[in-house]
């Protein structure tokens, strides 16, 4: 992003994303790659930090994944561990032409094997695309 935290944009990507104080969100996947602008962002609008090892079920997985790191399906289903049956995941990957690109049919793939379905997506920076994954309405409890 080209916009310093706590920025209109920011503010307005972070917003896009649903992400609100009070929420839970847990990250995995980070590298020094990743958008550190709109972490700062979305952590402004959490008022905390992020969950690591989570000792309750959290709202959002905020997960940065790239095309070598391995099985994204894996990597999902990995990420359910700790989320509420209503919560979510943004899948952040890099955009097309970017080092670590994820295909969007080894996307649609990886969530189908994990029990997820696509839902909006959003350009969330420069070099980093936001897809949101969650659990079919007839598979929540």
């Amino acid at each position: 992003m080209s916009n310093a935290p706590g920025s209109t944009k920011a503010t307005s990507i972070v917003a896009a994303l649903g992400i609100t104080k009070g929420q839970v969100i847990q990250e995995l996947g980070w590298d020094e790659d990743v958008d550190e602008e709109l972490r700062s962002a979305v952590l402004d609008t959490l008022g905390e930090d992020f969950v690591y090892e989570a000792i309750e079920a959290v709202d959002v997985v905020l997960l940065w994944w790239r095309d070598e790191d391995g099985d994204l399906g894996d990597g999902l289903v990995d990420a359910l561990t700790d989320l509420t049956d209503r919560g979510h995941i943004w899948l952040m990957s890099p955009k097309i032409g970017q080092d670590g690109y994820v295909d969007p049919a080894d996307l649609a793939e990886a969530a189908l094997t994990a029990g997820l379905a696509s839902a909006n997506s959003a350009s969330v920076s420069r070099m980093w695309h936001a897809q949101k994954l969650v659990r079919p309405k007839a598979g929540r409890r």
